[in-house]
């Protein structure tokens, strides 16, 4: 399949973020709540609006705890980090003209605070975050959006995440879905291809077929 339009997942797909993740809401729901969570119970967050994990655990000020996330995430930006070779394959599709998006669960804020530190933002035409839809995944909205924006038909469109709540978004939008192996916890997901790597995303604009 020729794709014309690739979409991306920014956490787990082009930044490795879980440390940086789990470690600051473990530090923040201890704060809150006094409990210590271990990584694996915190697990199903990756994917998903921040706001809608933290009512999870019953937290009533949503906004404020937050604040705090955001701030207990600064200490462990060192964490955080490009996945290998990613940045070169991006920056070639886009220098090929390919329509390139982001479908992501960070708010704008967030996108603006965690992502574009990597100088990686100019390469992306399109950019959906959590709050430019009232629903999110794993709900079509968001791909649906940012397809409104592309005007890229749904066959030659194809979107690139980790977790389940990617390939549902995707699945219920209409669009093939590309896992990234590189950063997923759930490998034995039904995607339409599965990456081992991101030099295989090349393949996607060439019309190759990955092993």
């Amino acid at each position: 399949m020729l794709y014309k339009c690739i979409l991306f997942d920014i956490d787990g797909t082009i930044l490795d973020t879980e440390k940086a993740v789990i470690g600051s809401l473990q530090k923040l729901l201890q704060a809150e709540t006094g409990i210590k969570y271990s990584p694996d119970e915190l697990a199903f967050i990756l994917g998903i609006p921040g706001a809608v994990a933290l009512k999870k655990f019953n937290i009533s000020d949503i906004e404020a705890a937050l604040q705090k996330w955001d701030q207990y995430l600064k200490e462990f930006y060192s964490n955080i980090h490009v996945f290998p070779h990613l940045r070169q394959v991006i920056k070639t599709i886009y220098s090929l003209k390919i329509k390139t998006g982001i479908v992501t669960s960070k708010t704008k804020q967030e996108l603006i605070d965690d992502f574009y530190p990597f100088g990686m933002h100019h390469y992306f035409d399109y950019i959906v975050c959590a709050d430019d839809t009232t629903r999110h995944k794993p709900e079509p909205d968001p791909i649906l959006k940012c397809l409104s924006l592309t005007k890229s038909s749904f066959s030659d469109t194809i979107y690139i995440g980790d977790t389940l709540y990617d390939m549902q978004c995707a699945e219920s939008a209409g669009i093939d879905f590309a896992l990234a192996l590189w950063g997923t916890k759930t490998p034995n997901l039904n995607a339409t291809v599965k990456l081992s790597h991101p030099e295989q995303i090349l393949s996607l604009i060439k019309g190759q077929t990955i092993p």
